[in-house]
């Protein structure tokens, strides 16, 4: 007979989500950064 555990991991797919959702709280601050910077420079220069 075969293992259960070992069933049960073969027969999930592999989710490409998973590998990006843990630097998901380190990349959207930094992104959130950048776009205030790129829009406080652009009301700037447009001023």
């Amino acid at each position: 007979m075969s293992n259960p555990t070992d069933h049960h991991a073969s027969d999930t797919p592999h989710d490409p989500i998973e590998d990006i959702v843990h630097s998901i709280p380190i990349v959207l601050p930094l992104a959130g950064g950048v776009l205030m910077f790129l829009l406080a420079f652009i009301a700037i220069s447009m001023a």
